[in-house]
């Protein structure tokens, strides 16, 4: 099921106003569903899929893993949507694009 029922597409820009969801913390796990841009990942669970706010429209989320020992994100066409498996840095932000034509999440780069 689409979260995009529940969300409003502006909690998901760029830039928030005072009613606009803040930061939200959650636990990382194999699947996990971001309410807002920005999510910090706390633990040491692999990630293999993010829920898409709206499956059909491109988005963005912002991920931040504040545990250094979750591994790569793991790959695995559609169980796993992630296209490119990216190794997490502690507290270090990584933008996940979602392209809904190929229906995979791409990991930004950084440098």
């Amino acid at each position: 099921m689409s979260v995009a029922g529940t969300l409003n597409s502006a909690d998901f820009g760029v830039c928030h106003g005072p009613t606009q969801p803040k930061p939200t913390t959650q636990v990382c796990a194999l699947t996990i569903t971001p309410t807002a841009r920005f999510t910090f990942l706390s633990g040491q669970v692999q990630l293999a899929n993010i829920v898409p706010p709206q499956p059909d429209a491109y988005c963005e989320v912002v991920l931040c893993f504040t545990h250094g020992a979750p591994g790569a994100m793991l790959t695995n066409g559609a169980l796993y949507p992630i296209k490119v498996g990216y190794q997490p840095i502690t507290l270090r932000p990584i933008l996940m694009c979602w392209d809904p034509v190929s229906a995979y999440w791409w990991p930004a780069a950084v440098v």
